[in-house]
């Protein structure tokens, strides 16, 4: 089976089970702005050179699947997804982010105001990803905001994450002494 199907061709995408809807339909935007944030991720995680933030953005990465699999889904489709083992985004995903939020805080990384971003590659790469976490959340708040989102820890869990990933970038900075 070829990766081009030309089911798109005519403007109209694929849901989970097998609605269609258009490519600009407010729940394609959300997700397509995740799927563009874990891409930015994936840079991030590419250019790090500290384990711990590497190895906590590919179990974020991993979590970003299942929130776009969620969103992915008509509301009404939801109860049909969970029943087929879906997971779906819950409250110990974004404890999972605090608490990586506290662990950053907890050492005393430094950062006054504003940040500049830039001053690494990897400290810009997960600006980046922050930057476009929070577009993700922005597009998740406007699906919600038309009674399309039933979920709203998404929004949690996207807020949290833009969180984490400013002080990711202010961890690097600090311990790579660029900041």
């Amino acid at each position: 089976m070829s990766i081009a199907t030309k089911t798109g061709d005519g403007g109209t995408t694929g849901l989970m089970y097998n609605r269609r809807v258009s490519k600009c339909h407010p729940r394609v935007e959300a997700y397509g702005c995740v799927d563009e944030l874990n891409a930015a991720l994936g840079l991030a995680r590419a250019t790090a050179e500290h384990d711990f933030v590497r190895d906590n953005l590919l179990v974020i990465q991993k979590d970003l699947v299942t929130l776009m699999g969620e969103l992915a889904t008509a509301v009404e489709d939801l109860p049909r997804y969970a029943k087929d083992g879906f997971q779906l985004v819950t409250p110990p995903m974004t404890a999972k982010l605090d608490a990586l939020v506290k662990e950053i805080e907890a050492q005393n990384i430094t950062f006054a105001g504003w940040a500049t971003p830039g001053a690494s590659q990897h400290s810009a790469a997960l600006d980046v990803a922050r930057t476009t976490c929070r577009r993700a959340e922005r597009r998740v708040c406007a699906l919600q905001e038309s009674g399309q989102l039933q979920n709203a820890e998404i929004i949690i869990y996207l807020n949290r994450l833009a969180d984490l990933l400013w002080l990711f970038a202010r961890w690097v900075e600090t311990k790579d002494g660029t900041r």
